[in-house]
C-alpha cells in the first residue's frame, strides 16, 4: 500500500491513533492548532507548524517574496481558525545547493514582511540541503484566551454555516498574497459564541466534511449561495482550495445580529451563510466534489 492509495486523511487516522498525549494537551493532532495548558490559567499555549514545497504550493518560477509571505501566512491562517494570537516563529529552510543566495534573501524578506504584519518575531530555525525541491516549514507559537478558543469539534445540528470572503480562483494569484482572517476571527470570538471554525485551505469539498466529522454532525450546503470569486464556478469554489477564508458554525439565533454587526465592522468583506449542520445520517450528509488531498493529486 502506498500513500496515494489512502490519501492524507486516512493516513492521519492510522498515525494519530497511536500517539499518546499528555494530560495538559487539550487539542492535539487533527485540529488546526495544538492547544496546551500552561501555568497561566487564563490563556492556552497555541502551537502550529506548516510548510510550502516547490511544485506543490508554489511554482518554482514564483516570486520569492510571495513564497516567503505565503509560507508565514499559512500557519497564521490556522491561528485565525483557533482565534489565537501568534507571537513567535521558527523557520526551517530545505533547499538544494544550486539555489541562488539572492532567492533565499528575497524569501526571508517575504517571511519577515508577513511576520511583521501580525507582530510575530522570527526567533530561529534550521537549514538543510536536499536533492529535491525547495521546502520551507514555519512553526508558530502564541496564545488564546481560554474563553475564546475555537476548535473544529463544537458544531451542533441546526447551526448556520458561514464563510468569509469569496471562494474559487485563488490559484491565479491570491494564494501567494492572502492575509489570514486573524482580525476577523478575534472580533468574532469577542462578540459571538462561535461553535466551531476552521480555515479553508484544501477547498470546501475537503474541509467542510472534516469540520462536520470533528463535530459529529452532517451538513447541507446551498450551492446557489456560495460566494464565488470573479470568474470562478461552483466546482472551483468547492474543489480548488487555497482560499484561506474562515468557515464557521454559529447558532441561527445569532444570524440577524451577526449580519448587522459584521456589515458595520467589515463593510468591504463579504460574509455569507452557505448552509447548516444537520443530524448525522446517510440521508443528509451531502456529497461534495473532493477538494485537495495530499498524496492523491497528479504529479
Amino acid at each position: 500500500m502506498k500513500l496515494r492509495d489512502i490519501g492524507e486523511d486516512r493516513l492521519l487516522d492510522r498515525l494519530l491513533s497511536r500517539l499518546s498525549l499528555g494530560k495538559k494537551v487539550l487539542d492535539g493532532p487533527g485540529d488546526d492548532c495544538a492547544l496546551v495548558e500552561t501555568r497561566d490559567h487564563q490563556n492556552l499555549l497555541v502551537i502550529k507548524a506548516d510548510c510550502v514545497v516547490a511544485g506543490v504550493h508554489f511554482l518554482p518560477t514564483a516570486n520569492a517574496l510571495h513564497v516567503g509571505w505565503k509560507a508565514m501566512m499559512r500557519p497564521l491562517s490556522d491561528f485565525a481558525a483557533t482565534s489565537a494570537v501568534p507571537q513567535f516563529a521558527l523557520i526551517t529552510l530545505i533547499a538544494p545547493g544550486k539555489t541562488k543566495v539572492e532567492w533565499v534573501e528575497r524569501l526571508y524578506r517575504g517571511l519577515s514582511r508577513a511576520a511583521k504584519r501580525f507582530k510575530v518575531s522570527i526567533v530561529g530555525g534550521e537549514m538543510s540541503g536536499t536533492a529535491g525541491p525547495v521546502a520551507i516549514s514555519v512553526s508558530v507559537v502564541g496564545f488564546v484566551e481560554r474563553n475564546r478558543c475555537v476548535s473544529r469539534r463544537g458544531g451542533k445540528a441546526g447551526d448556520d454555516l458561514f464563510v468569509t470572503g469569496r471562494l474559487g480562483g485563488a490559484l491565479k494569484q491570491k494564494h501567494l498574497q492572502f492575509v489570514p482572517r486573524i482580525v476577523e476571527s478575534r472580533w468574532l470570538t469577542r462578540n459571538f459564541p462561535i461553535h466551531a471554525m476552521m480555515d479553508l485551505s484544501d477547498g470546501l469539498g475537503a474541509d467542510l466534511p472534516r469540520l462536520a466529522k470533528a463535530s459529529g454532525v452532517g451538513f447541507a450546503i446551498e450551492m446557489e449561495n456560495l460566494p464565488l470569486a470573479r470568474g470562478a464556478k461552483v466546482d472551483n469554489a468547492i474543489s480548488e482550495g487555497e482560499d484561506y477564508e474562515l468557515l464557521f458554525a454559529i447558532s441561527p439565533r445569532e444570524r440577524a445580529r451577526l449580519f448587522r454587526s459584521w456589515k458595520k465592522k467589515f463593510p468591504k468583506l463579504l460574509l455569507t451563510r452557505i448552509g447548516s449542520f444537520s443530524r448525522l445520517s446517510t440521508r443528509n450528509y451531502q456529497l461534495l466534489p473532493s477538494g485537495y488531498t495530499h498524496f492523491q493529486q497528479p504529479g
